[in-house]
This record gives structure tokens, sequence and C-alpha cells, in this order.
């Protein structure tokens, strides 16, 4: 098998129950669904870094820097094979600093606060769909970075333990 790479990274911002989506229109990869509250592709000097890439796709997209989010971890990591295209998904969980408002607008799409019971009936990129599940059901309960690997009926997490 021949693939290229994508490399993707989201950010899901959270303040209390709510959480920050963006409806991204114009998008290369993914347009007219509700995603996280920003992302995208990896600059090549970002290659071996997405927190590096969350943080600028953030300012970018919404405004806002590092300093504007507590606990910000990456979360979710994602396999798909897509038309001989092999795109990793670096999913990230944040919350906003309490000091920070919640007015945010995106140049990117439309920026909307939901409450999590909301978010599950909401159209999505397809992994994303699956780790908002996931996190849902048992990721906000841990601090844990789970891998998943997309097939035809979903996606398989299990949890990436550090080793030492």
């Amino acid at each position: 098998m021949t693939a290229t790479l994508r490399n993707m990274t989201s950010v899901y911002i959270f303040r209390d129950d709510m959480v920050l989506l963006l409806y991204r229109k114009g998008g290369r990869v993914v347009n007219n669904v509700w995603t996280g509250s920003a992302g995208g592709h990896f600059e090549n000097y970002e290659l071996n870094n997405p927190e590096s890439c969350i943080l600028r796709e953030m300012k970018e997209e919404l405004g806002i820097g590092r300093d504007s989010l507590e606990r910000l971890q990456l979360r979710y990591i994602t396999l798909r094979n897509v038309k001989g295209e092999i795109r990793q998904n670096y999913y990230y969980f944040a919350d906003l600093n309490k000091d920070c408002s919640d007015m945010i607008q995106s140049n990117e799409g439309i920026a909307k606060w939901f409450t999590i019971n909301e978010i599950i009936n909401l159209e999505m990129p397809y992994t994303a769909k699956y780790v908002i599940e996931h996190y849902l059901a048992i990721g906000r309960f841990s601090s844990e970075t789970f891998v998943g690997v997309a097939e035809g009926q979903g996606v398989q997490f299990i949890n990436m333990p550090e080793y030492k």
C-alpha cells in the first residue's frame, strides 16, 4: 500500500458543562460540519509538535493563545485510511481560563457554545464523532490518552499508557 499522510489537530475548549464548537465553512478537507473549537493541518516545522500546531490554529482562528486555557492536554490520536491517504488526527481538550470572555468568534466559520448533551447529535467529521462519543462515555472521567483506529463500523480505542 502506498499512502500519503495528512496530519491534523483539533481542540475542544470547555467552560463548565459547555463546549465551543466551530461550524466550519470553506475548509479543504472538513466542510459544513461541526468540528472542535479550532484546528487544522500541520505546517512542516510542526510535524513533531502537534501542540505547536494547535496553538497556532487557535491564534489564527479564534484569536486566543495558550494563556487563555487551563489544562491543555492531548487526549486522543486517531488514524483513518481514506482513499490512500492516512489521516492522523491529534485531539486536544482544554478549559477556557475563567478570566477570559466566552464571546469567542472565528474567521473559519460559526463558533457556538453547546452543552455536552447537545453535541452528540451534531454532524461531525468521522473520527471526531467517535472521539466525542468516547470522551463523553469514558474520556472525561480520566486523564489518559487514547488511540483510535477507524474501521468500517466505527473507531476502536485503546488507552496509551506512558512507558518509562
